[in-house]
Formats: C-alpha cells, sequence, structure tokens
C-alpha cells in the first residue's frame, strides 16, 4: 500500500527538520558498551586505592553537563564525543600503555573507539540541524577544563602508579555519570520511533 504523498513528505520533515531529529538514533549498545567500559576499568585497578589515600584529587567532573536536564540534545552528544574523545587522549599515552594490562586497555581502546564512531554519525547529522544557542556556554568547554585537570595531575606526579589508580576511579565514576545522558538519549530516540 503506498503512503499519500502529503503524508510521505510530513514523514520526512519530521524526520529531518529541526525539530525532530529522528536522523540522530543513538545505537542501543551504546550505553551496553559504556557499561562494559566500567567494568574493564575496574578490572584494570593494580593497586588498592587505600594506598593513594595521600593522592587523592577533587577534579571537579562538571555534573551538570551530563546531567542531561540542562543540555540539549545536539549538546549532548556533542558533551558525549568530548568525553570519550578526552578519555581515549588519555589512555592513548605512551606512558599507559606501561601502566596497564595490555589485553585490557586495548579493549577499553576498541570500546571508546566504537562509541565516537557510532556518535560522530549522530553528530555529523545534528551539527547541521542545531541553531545556535545564544548566550548559552559550550558545555563541551567544561569537559576539556577537567580532563586538562586530570592530564595535568598525571604530570605533576610523574605518571606514579597511584595518580594513574586515583584517574582510573575517576573516569570510572565519569562514565558512570554520562549513562544518565546516554540513557536520555536513547529513550528520546526509541520514543520517537513509536507510534
Amino acid at each position: 500500500m503506498a503512503l499519500p504523498l502529503s503524508l510521505l513528505t510530513a514523514l520526512v520533515v519530521i524526520s529531518y527538520g529541526p525539530g525532530g531529529s529522528l536522523g540522530c538514533n543513538l545505537s542501543p549498545n551504546h550505553v551496553l558498551v559504556t557499561r562494559e567500559n566500567i567494568v574493564l576499568l575496574g578490572q584494570m585497578r593494580r593497586i588498592s586505592p587505600s594506598l593513594c589515600l595521600d593522592d587523592r584529587k577533587a577534579f571537579r567532573f562538571p555534573e551538570e553537563v551530563v546531567d542531561g536536564s540542562q543540555v540539549q540534545e545536539t549538546q549532548a552528544i556533542s558533551v558525549l564525543c568530548e568525553l570519550l574523545w578526552q578519555t581515549s587522549r588519555v589512555f592513548l599515552t605512551e606512558r599507559s600503555s606501561a601502566a596497564w594490562n595490555t589485553t585490557l586497555l586495548d579493549k577499553l581502546r576498541t570500546g571508546l573507539h566504537w562509541q565516537l564512531q557510532d556518535l560522530d554519525t549522530c553528530l555529523e547529522q545534528e551539527t547541521g540541524q542545531a541553531e545556535p544557542a545564544l548566550g548559552k556556554k559550550d558545555p563541551t568547554l567544561a569537559v576539556k577544563r577537567y580532563f586538562l585537570r586530570i592530564r595535568l595531575y598525571l604530570k605533576e606526579k610523574k605518571y606514579s602508579d597511584c595518580a594513574w589508580e586515583i584517574v582510573r576511579e575517576e573516569i570510572m565514576t565519569c562514565f558512570s555519570s554520562s549513562t544518565k545522558l546516554q540513557e536520555r538519549l536513547r529513550k528520546k530516540d526509541g520514543d520517537l520511533g513509536s507510534p
């Protein structure tokens, strides 16, 4: 049965117009891979965190940018991309390879790469539709500053085992927080697909 032209046109407008972004479907596996990455980070623990109490640092994770209620969809996708990219930067360093079990580290890197590719498609589709938010801060800047603090901390601590342990725990917490935002995007995509 052929759809009437007016209905077909309406579906296209809803799918690609500024208000209804069916163009970005966050993969159902995206949140699953984040959870797997959290498990991998847990398995990467080499020393007890209790041995590193003197090395504790408050990196001030920008919780408001992953809360989900305070960022637009396009910004949310950008925030997730930035978070994954910056995490990759931390774990792609030569010093990172020396600090961790290479099998677990490779699995983590593979998961991060897959997620970045998944979000890249969404980001490309959403960027063309996004209208600039006048007077709004770019939430990715908060993520960049957060990871800059992490990289400076590692350097200051000379990439010690305790420094890596603190960073590993911090990024686990960061990923746990980001699942809220990912779930919001998945739910939104699921709602758009329902009748």
